[in-house]
């Protein structure tokens, strides 16, 4: 029997005990994890302590453990044109394979290592953890550029207020330097 590192108790860590490492062998998981520490991008994020819902099928193959799953759950941003606040809901889908480590499927370190590219997963004993897998899927589906509207104005680029509750007569004096003043007055009155 491997000791393992990974917690159990984890709600990210999962136990493949119950498929039997008999390829073929199928079962699914549902459970609701809490963020450890906020999933973000530039705009928008997960913060901590928010809750996602994972729907997982674990699959047991010749190689490891196959783990298709959903994850759902709220992201709050910033609209990227007016800066107000949004929180909308997401869902997003990831497929990952937890290989079997080295002394147990019969392959030696040195095999394991010259296939290695450091992107595999490993499956600790009979516990995988699913942290990572779950952090890239939902920091993939991050909106890059939220928008609050898909027709949101912005903002004035003279005073910073927001056009949308601003209207449509919102306007500035149409200042012109007056190094160009000269060609205003033609344009006003171009047959003079």
């Amino acid at each position: 029997m491997t000791l393992s590192r990974l917690n159990p108790r984890d709600p990210f860590v999962v136990d493949t005990q119950a498929l039997g490492r008999q390829p073929g062998s199928m079962r699914t998981v549902q459970r609701i994890v809490t963020v450890p520490e906020a999933f973000a991008n530039a705009m928008s994020s997960v913060p901590e302590g928010r809750e996602l819902e994972l729907d997982l099928r674990l699959e047991a193959v010749m190689e490891g453990v196959l783990v298709t799953g959903t994850v759902r759950g709220q992201v709050t941003a910033e609209c990227s044109r007016c800066l107000d606040p949004l929180s909308e809901d997401f869902e997003a889908g990831f497929q990952e394979m937890f290989r079997y480590t080295a002394d147990e499927d019969g392959l030696h370190q040195e095999d394991l290592e010259a296939d290695d590219d450091d992107e595999d997963y490993y499956l600790e004993g009979d516990l995988l953890d699913l942290e990572p897998v779950v952090r890239d899927a939902v920091v993939l589906a991050l909106p890059l550029s939220p928008l609050c509207d898909p027709d949101c104005p912005g903002l004035c680029s003279e005073c910073g207020a927001r056009l949308a509750d601003a209207g449509p007569d919102h306007g500035h004096d149409d200042r012109v330097d007056p190094r160009w003043e000269a060609l205003r007055d033609l344009a006003e009155r171009p047959g003079e």
